[in-house]
């Protein structure tokens, strides 16, 4: 039951993590930058916000770099929003899975074409 109330209190914040993040002025953060997920722990303590962005791998570093600056004002947003008592301790992390994602895709084409080229000379 506990584990249920969980993961619906880590996609509501999630959920909030996202609206916060779109209100922020920071210029580092315009682009195309999205929550990839969100890890709580079941105390309440830290919350591992896993970001990636579209684009150079710099763009990634820094809106991470501002996200953790503007860690406390989410912070405190959060406990607002979700009116909740403990509100946990933000750590965002750049998450390139969306990047590697489409690295293997580039490669399963390759082998793809490859292959497609290999049966063409056989005939």
């Amino acid at each position: 039951m506990a584990n249920k109330n969980q993961g619906r209190l880590t996609e509501d914040m999630k959920r909030e993590v996202i609206s916060i993040i779109s209100t922020m002025k920071d210029p580092r953060l315009q682009g195309f930058l999205t929550v990839m997920r969100v890890d709580v722990t079941p105390d309440l303590d830290v919350a591992k916000v896993y970001v990636s962005m579209m684009g150079q791998d710099g763009d990634t570093a820094e809106a991470v770099k501002a996200l953790n600056k503007g860690a406390g004002y989410v912070r405190t947003e959060i406990s607002r929003r979700m009116h909740i008592r403990k509100s946990p301790r933000f750590v965002f992390v750049a998450d390139d899975g969306a990047a590697y994602a489409a690295h293997i895709n580039q490669l399963l084409a390759d082998l793809h074409r490859k292959e497609n080229k290999e049966e063409q000379a056989d005939e």
